[in-house]
């Protein structure tokens, strides 16, 4: 198992707001993928796709019912 800073961002939909929120925590995983989808048990039309970095960073692009999220894990 690693440790990883996480930074998990949610993208606003509303036109006139260009914010997002912005998550940030550190925890130990064994398994990222299961790390994402356990967030997410429950939620309608969940799907993501995973991006492999050169730094070693992965990004888990997420989209649950039209709503974009994304979370990054740099290995601490």
């Amino acid at each position: 198992m690693k440790e990883y800073e996480i930074v998990h961002e949610i993208f606003n939909q509303c036109s006139n707001n260009q914010m997002r929120d912005v998550f940030i925590e550190e925890a130990v995983i064994g398994d990222l993928e299961q790390y994402v989808i356990s967030r997410h048990q429950g939620e309608r039309d969940f799907t993501w796709e995973r991006e492999d970095l050169a730094d070693g960073t992965v990004v888990y692009h997420v989209n649950t019912s039209g709503l974009l999220q994304r979370y990054t894990f740099t290995e601490i």
